[in-house]
């Protein structure tokens, strides 16, 4: 049995032995704050935590050597022959690590930390970084968008053929669909390629996707087409399954986060991947899908070198159809200044506005949308499926719909999308009729004519 007063500081390298129900065992890797009084807490060298009770150790022998320090310089030599990349830096688990006193992930890798810890990126291109935060993705709000939007713009204009964005992975497809619709959504496409990565485990793990999906993000932003302006202004750069090697290119227009934790959580909704890499004993290797090939056919659209900014004072609703939604939820948003309304219908794309005889909450749905749209809001309508259309001629109800005024019928788009294309028709202060028409128009391949 180990005392606390035996127990090295918190970030020294131990030993330790200890019994467990299926015999002893020995484990090494660095200490942590424990997680109980009486426990000890050691990150092992495959990232996970093993926490024992004092009274189960046998014995803890201090190896002298403290944890790891911070990279602090690129470790990153530039050929100038090679394509000039930017990597724009916004935080997330890619650039996370381990605090040893806490255990917990946190956010503080600097972008010339990413360089040192990955320096196959200076045989693809040549690198420069800019850090624009060190955010959780759960914080970023549309004047993050607008940030980032104008650093690509810049970065296209010192000679960038690309950017690479890092980025937390839980809201990173609504910041994707949200530059893809500033460089895009007015009939232009970006000056070059825009490749969103990311994540799931962090660089402490073993089972890290970080750093292949930064190296083929950094392949696709150097040597990928040039962008349509149509399904492509940006991609989003993940694991295409669970296993190494092969790395997923999608449109940022049109993916969702499917999963919480799986290195393959990036799914395009409604359409394919645009391509796929693969990494294999350090070579790269891109394959396009037919059908974006036959895309990159089409014509082109220009150059877009200045994005349209989203406008930070719009405000936009989101509300979940179901049996607690309630009008006064829409009341508020008439009342408050809410210039849009996104409702997560059900099926199709259906609200609960019929009254069965005993339900007059949905009398006063339909009541309040009536008012909300009458007094110049906008309501819009998606759906809370993974896939399939918005479609508000097959049942009487979604027709119903229609008549009160509420966008969305022949719409393929996901919740997210709905949300940043909403933002983007306002931001261009667009009203009635003319966010009606933009609504089912195809501005950035958001809206496929057929799935």
């Amino acid at each position: 049995m180990v005392e606390q007063s035996e127990v090295p500081e918190v970030g020294t390298r131990v030993r330790l032995v200890a019994t467990t129900w299926n015999g002893p065992t020995e484990v090494e890797g660095v200490l942590l704050a424990a997680t109980a009084v009486g426990h000890i807490t050691v990150k092992l060298v495959n990232g996970y935590n093993a926490t024992h009770s004092l009274n189960m150790v046998e014995s803890i022998t201090n190896l002298g050597v403290s944890a790891p320090a911070s990279l602090d310089s690129p470790g990153v030599s530039m050929n100038t022959d090679l394509p000039l990349i930017h990597i724009l830096h916004t935080g997330g688990t890619i650039a996370s690590k381990v605090d040893y006193t806490t255990g917990a992930v946190t956010a503080r890798f600097e972008p010339e930390e990413i360089l040192a810890a990955i320096p196959e990126l200076g045989g693809i291109a040549q690198i420069k970084t800019k850090k624009l935060g060190n955010m959780w993705s759960d914080d970023i709000r549309p004047q993050h968008w607008n940030r980032m939007a104008d650093a690509v713009a810049s970065s296209f204009s010192e000679g960038a053929v690309g950017v690479v964005i890092t980025h937390g992975t839980d809201t990173m497809h609504i910041s994707a669909a949200a530059i893809a619709f500033a460089f895009s959504g007015t009939g232009g496409r970006p000056a070059g390629r825009i490749a969103f990565t990311g994540s799931q485990r962090s660089s402490d793990r073993g089972s890290t996707d970080g750093a292949e999906n930064l190296i083929a993000a950094v392949h696709w932003a150097a040597f990928g087409p040039e962008p349509s302006g149509v399904t492509d202004s940006t991609v989003v750069v993940m694991h295409g399954s669970g296993d190494d090697g092969t790395i997923s290119i999608n449109p940022g227009c049109a993916v969702r986060k499917n999963h919480s934790s799986r290195r393959d959580a990036f799914t395009p909704i409604n359409q394919n991947p645009l391509a796929s890499i693969s990494i294999n004993g350090g070579e790269l290797t891109m394959t396009l899908t037919d059908s974006y090939s036959n895309l990159l056919n089409g014509d082109s659209r220009i150059a877009n070198f200045e994005p349209t900014n989203y406008d930070c004072d719009i405000k936009i609703m989101q509300l979940i159809a179901g049996p607690h939604l309630q009008g006064d939820q829409i009341i508020h948003a008439l009342k408050n200044g809410y210039q849009g309304v996104l409702f997560w219908g059900t099926g199709l794309g259906h609200l609960p506005l019929d009254n069965p005889g005993d339900a007059p909450e949905n009398d006063e749905v339909q009541d309040a949308i009536s008012q909300y749209i009458g007094g110049g809001g906008v309501a819009v309508v998606t759906t809370q499926c993974i896939s399939g259309p918005v479609h508000l001629d097959v049942y009487s109800k979604g027709r119903d719909q229609q008549e009160l005024g509420i966008l969305g019928h022949g719409t393929n788009f996901t919740p997210e999308v709905s949300l940043v294309k909403l933002h983007h028709l306002l931001s261009l202060g667009l009203k009635g009729n003319e966010i009606a028409s933009a609504w089912v128009e195809n501005l950035v391949g958001e809206n496929p004519s057929s799935i």
